[in-house]
């Protein structure tokens, strides 16, 4: 059976805070996208170059915050939740080793920007997410994500002449449970269901629902959830994790401690925040001559 997309994945260099992202998807989609193709787009990287930032290193923490770093961390994900969700032994040995003065800071940031059901996660607390970025930095969640969205269309639509679909992704999963879809993570596309926070995420994994990629914005078609999904997977699975795919991943990948990534060392690792994905589109027969 012919597959129902390809995939052109774009590499770009990293798109550090300020970077011009709409000129960036222009230049880089330019003479590989044609009508009708799916431009999915990193949140992180939007984020990223939005500024969309906080700096840990400043943040003070509270009780609480301490409290979930200490013990949460250390003894209920340690020891407990990571083997209900079917984590790897390899992950919950790094829930028992969570840095303390470095996980505090970056609860207390889960606990004001996100809450306390999602600060109770192991990681990307509220779509909060600190992989592929240098020292005690997070990127926080799009808040207008639909409105970003049109406007990359538009840049597109004027620069290029190209009617797309812009879907901009994030890794962080949805669970399926036929036609009923949740997440963790706020703000999904409509019909995603968003709530519950650390309950959410640990009956997705506990009774291995399916789990994709999460779509947040999806403009220039009225598509139905199970296909956004299954682009945004699509996309996800092409894009791969630059430095890493979690915090530990990507200073095991520089081989310094977890706060000492520098932003020259993200300079040397393939970034790929676009991906264009193509509809299958069978070859026209030859007429005889």
């Amino acid at each position: 059976m012919a597959p129902k997309y390809t995939t052109v994945t774009i590499t770009t260099r990293y798109w550090r805070p300020g970077e011009n992202y709409l000129q960036q998807i222009i230049d880089s989609i330019k003479g590989k996208v044609e009508e009708n193709d799916f431009v999915t787009i990193s949140e992180k990287a939007i984020s990223t170059s939005l500024g969309n930032l906080v700096d840990e290193s400043k943040i003070q923490h509270g009780w609480l915050a301490h409290f979930l770093a200490k013990y949460w961390m250390h003894i209920f994900w340690g020891y407990f939740l990571g083997a209900l969700c079917h984590l790897k032994q390899r992950t919950i040995q790094r829930f028992r080793a969570y840095p303390i003065e470095v996980g505090c800071a970056h609860k207390q940031v889960a606990l004001q920007y996100a809450g306390f059901l999602q600060a109770l996660m192991h990681g990307s607390e509220g779509g909060i997410d600190g992989s592929n970025l240098p020292y005690s930095l997070v990127s926080l969640p799009l808040k207008d994500a639909q409105h970003i969205a049109e406007e990359i269309k538009r840049h597109i639509q004027t620069e290029l002449k190209k009617h797309v679909v812009v879907m901009i992704v994030d890794t962080d999963k949805t669970y399926s449970l036929r036609n009923f879809h949740f997440t963790p993570r706020p703000r999904p596309v409509e019909k995603i269901h968003s709530f519950g926070g650390v309950f959410a995420y640990v009956t997705g994994r506990f009774f291995k629902m399916k789990r994709r990629a999460t779509p947040i914005a999806v403009v220039g078609s009225q598509m139905q959830t199970e296909e956004a999904l299954e682009i945004a997977e699509v996309a996800n699975r092409s894009r791969g994790f630059g430095a890493g795919r979690t915090v530990w991943d990507m200073a095991d990948t520089f081989k310094v401690a977890l706060t000492d990534v520098t932003w020259d060392m993200l300079d040397k690792v393939e970034h790929k925040p676009i991906v264009i994905v193509k509809p299958h589109r069978p070859r026209r027969k030859r007429g005889k001559t």
